[in-house]
This record gives C-alpha cells, sequence and structure tokens, in this order.
C-alpha cells in the first residue's frame, strides 16, 4: 500500500463514539463494494491506528489505504462522509511514510446467539432421534455445555446489505469483530470488501502501521 486517507471520527454529547463507528464504517463498507474488484475482494484496505487504547477499543481514526493514489479518488470518500462532514474530519491523499513496519487486520468470526441457539436446535433433534427422549429433554441436558457469544475483541454493529435486500422486514445486524494480527514482514494479500485481510496465516495481507 504506497497511499492512504486518514477519517478522524468527531463525536459530541450527543453522539457517541461507538454509534459514529457504525455509521461511517457503514459507508466505508458500501464504498468498497461498489468499487470491488471482483465479488468477495476489494483493492482498498483500512487499518486502525488507534486500535487498542484507552477508551474505545478502535480509537477515533480510520484509516483507508491502497496501492495507487487514483483507486482513493475514484473511492471518493468525501462523497460518500458527506452526510457526516461535521463528524468527521477526511484529509487528503498522502504517500505512505518510507521504511513503516506492518500489520494485519481480520475479522473475527464470532457465533451470534441466534445461530447458537439453532445450533443446539438442531443438535437437541438429531440426539432426540437417536436417543429415544423428547427435544425438551435433550435441549436441558445440552444447556449444560451451551457457549456464549464472546470475544475480547473490538467490534462494530453493521448492517449487512444482502440480508437486508433479501429480507428487509428482519434485522440484518450483527457485530463485526475485528482483531490486530502482528506480523514479521509486509505480505501482499486480498481484502475483503469490509478493508480486513481476507485471509489468516501465510495468506494474511499486511498494511503500514503508523
Amino acid at each position: 500500500m504506497n497511499y492512504y486517507q486518514d477519517i478522524t471520527l468527531l463525536p459530541d454529547t450527543d453522539i457517541a463514539l461507538g454509534f459514529l463507528w457504525q455509521k461511517i464504517y457503514q459507508q466505508v463498507h458500501i464504498a468498497l463494494v461498489e468499487n470491488k474488484v471482483d465479488q468477495h475482494h476489494s483493492v482498498i484496505a483500512v487499518s486502525f491506528p488507534a486500535y487498542g487504547g484507552k477508551g474505545f477499543p478502535l480509537g477515533n481514526k480510520l484509516r483507508v489505504l491502497a496501492k495507487e493514489k487514483a483507486q482513493l479518488e475514484k473511492l471518493n470518500l468525501a462523497g460518500f462522509l458527506a452526510r457526516f462532514e461535521d463528524y468527521t474530519h477526511l484529509k487528503s491523499i498522502q504517500p505512505v511514510p518510507e521504511d513503516v513496519p506492518h500489520i494485519a487486520f481480520v475479522r473475527q468470526r464470532v457465533k451470534g446467539q441466534t445461530r447458537i441457539d439453532q445450533d443446539m436446535a438442531s443438535k437437541a433433534k438429531r440426539w432426540a432421534e437417536k436417543s429415544g427422549q423428547t427435544v425438551e429433554e435433550c435441549l436441558q441436558q445440552l444447556a449444560k455445555t451451551k457457549p456464549f457469544p464472546h470475544s475480547s475483541n473490538a467490534f462494530i454493529w453493521m448492517e449487512s446489505l444482502q440480508t437486508k435486500a433479501s429480507n428487509p422486514e428482519g434485522s440484518a445486524k450483527f457485530p463485526l469483530f475485528i482483531e490486530k494480527v502482528e506480523v514479521n514482514a509486509a505480505n501482499q494479500g486480498l481484502f475483503n470488501c469490509y478493508g480486513l485481510s481476507a485471509a489468516k496465516g501465510d495468506n494474511i495481507a499486511t498494511v503500514p502501521n503508523f
């Protein structure tokens, strides 16, 4: 990544930083979807310069990065953030400093309560068929080892565009957990339409860390 553009979030007494993150990151996600290179990938990445600091876990700054300046110009963040100009400060596109370390940000998959309940119901049904017990009896026994949704990583409440389109009356909100991964060296890879590395391990995609 050779160029970047910073978005500083400016909460006030009426709009909390966490709520502002939801609105701003949703707009950035929409921008990446509209500029994606295929069904699942983006040439644009994001980073969180103040990740893990005091206060809100993601800090108050979102950095958007690209290999080419023209890619950020085409993205047109100013247009997508126009409704929030009183709550954001969008800096001009700048070159990434030379010889900086790298870091990676990935999505951490955490089962929500609804998914956990669905899995437990399926297990109880299969167990009831094999054991001859009722589904309710199996659920009571399985409840002793029922997992709970948990992650210590920072997250942003997002709205699934696909779910909202297919089911306008249903809830499309979900927590997007973001994990910061330390790396030893820069590594080129694919980014998803949240601007996060699309893979972990050897194929993890890194971004400059400064």
